[in-house]
């Protein structure tokens, strides 16, 4: 039986409270016992929110004044390729020795990698820091991920969930107008080397709390666990086969056929033994929680990329105005995970998550309709809204049943194995879609908009969007029905009929 794969015993029944939680103690997440931990940890989600929506908003200038619209995808799919060793590594580090080291470390990687894109005076420079970047975020959110484990009994963790999308809210609504001003009037640079400033507040507040809380091994009184040097190698594999997958995506050459193999002789074998048995057969229970998160966040993060660079070389809109068509969508994902954080919620979590996952793929379906000029822009902002509260939905609920799943002792391997199902779809996806565009002449769309401004670019190669954004609905719909598949049917006695 794999490791990430629990008993049936530990499946069914809630997991005991891990060493350092409060049971009941203090009321909600803002009650006495948990105010500064929680507090502080959706401070590190803040951080992370806004650095999302601030570099999108930022990306497809930064990629036109590097001469690297031929890139752009990997501005974006670096981050998820080097977060996939970053998550196994946390993971481990974590069942080890407590979350606290690694959500340091992966701060300080974190706020590196946005300084090295900063500075950047080529496309591929840009990307490393992107790389790093990506490092330190899959060590900071398995992290989190153990922190909610330990911290908090499952009754309040659908709560801190549902606090982790609030915290998206502010940066969704404020982060494109501040991001969009910045790079208008003092350059996209700005927007990477002013976003370090806030690891500060999380550092401050967070570890601290943590360490009351949640630090040190699960049983502080028996020897650590195990290093397992094996995760290890297969998280290089699946690294360093995704960013193989990628670049040979991204070439689009005879030759790149040969990484593109090895990348994937790397990548399936690592895939495999890091996920849950069954995962990519949709086995009832844990791997489909697994794999649908993959499907969710894969299908909805590569399309959300190609957003702002399709209003902003198809409809002329600038760089502000772009980011904002997505700000709506911060308040719904919110409402969406404050939905299935409801006591009431419970009993329909499975439909619920159902219904979120039509309403992603409507999103991602309906989004280029604004390539036809009547259409309003608008309209856009409507549709990516009822995604997100789809995808409010559906991340939360994926969280919440990955930790009731999970024994204490298994819960920084299993929040590994959903991260690394959600980074991983994010690449094969972004590699798949960015082929698709390039292929069809995407590469020249921000050239000919950079050349002869909105109008040109209004006239280059709009179906270079469309094969991004249709083939992701229809993977969209398959994560509803993946969605069906999240609990395990009852067994019925023996003699039982009807």
């Amino acid at each position: 039986m794999s490791a990430l794969e629990p008993r049936a015993e530990e499946s069914a029944d809630p997991a005991p409270p891990a060493a350092g939680a409060h049971p009941g103690a203090g009321g909600g997440i803002l009650g006495p016992a948990h105010r500064t931990l929680s507090i502080g940890i959706v401070s590190v989600v803040f951080l992370i929110a806004f650095e999302a929506i601030a570099v999108g908003t930022a990306m497809p200038v930064a990629a036109r004044e590097l001469d690297g619209i031929g890139l752009y995808a990997f501005g974006f799919s670096a981050y998820f390729t080097t977060s996939l060793f970053g998550m196994v590594a946390s993971g481990q580090w974590s069942d080890r020795a407590g979350p606290l080291f690694p959500l340091g470390a992966g701060i300080a990687a974190f706020a590196g990698g946005l300084v090295l894109s900063g500075s950047a005076t080529a496309m591929w420079l840009f990307v490393i820091g992107r790389a790093v970047q990506g490092l330190g975020g899959g060590l900071v959110i398995v992290a989190l991920y153990v922190v909610v484990s330990r911290a908090y009994d499952e009754r309040l963790r659908p709560a801190i969930m549902a606090a982790f999308a609030a915290a998206w809210v502010v940066p969704s609504i404020v982060g494109p107008l501040v991001s969009g001003t910045v790079t208008e009037h003092l350059g996209w640079r700005w927007v990477f080397l002013g976003i370090p400033a806030l690891v500060v507040v999380p550092l401050l507040v967070a570890l601290p709390a943590i360490r009351r809380a949640a630090s040190g091994p699960v049983d502080r009184d028996g020897p650590p666990a195990p290093f397992d040097r094996r995760r290890i190698r297969l998280a290089l594999g699946i690294s360093l086969g995704a960013g193989l997958l990628q670049y040979a995506a991204q070439d689009l050459r005879w030759l790149s056929l040969l990484p593109g193999v090895l990348g994937a002789v790397l990548l399936v074998p690592a895939v495999l033994g890091l996920l849950p048995r069954g995962t990519y057969r949709a086995r009832r229970g844990l791997p489909s929680v697994v794999l649908l998160r993959g499907l969710a966040a894969g299908s909805f993060i590569a399309a959300e990329s190609f957003v702002p660079l399709m209003l902003v070389t198809q409809r002329g809109l600038s760089p502000t105005l772009a980011g904002f068509s997505l700000a709506l969508g911060g308040l719904t994902w919110a409402g969406g995970s404050w939905i299935q954080s409801q006591g009431r919620a419970e009993p329909y979590r499975e439909r619920l998550m159902v219904a979120g996952m039509v309403m992603v793929a409507f999103a991602i379906a309906a989004a280029p309709a604004v390539l036809v000029t009547w259409v309003p822009v608008w309209s856009l902002a409507l549709a990516w809204a009822v995604g997100c509260l789809g995808m409010g939905l559906v991340i939360g609920s994926t969280s919440v049943l990955l930790l009731k799943l999970s024994a204490p002792s298994e819960a920084g391997a299993n929040s590994a194995a959903l991260q690394i199902s959600d980074a991983l779809a994010n690449v094969v996806l972004l590699a798949a879609g960015g082929a698709a565009f390039a292929a069809l002449g995407g590469g020249t769309v921000g050239a000919a908009h950079h050349a002869s401004g909105a109008a040109a670019g209004a006239a280059s190669h709009p179906g270079a969007f469309v094969v991004v954004f249709l083939p992701m609905a229809c993977v969209a719909m398959v994560g509803a029905w993946v969605a069906t598949r999240l609990h395990t049917k009852p067994v019925r006695p023996v003699g039982e009929t009807g």
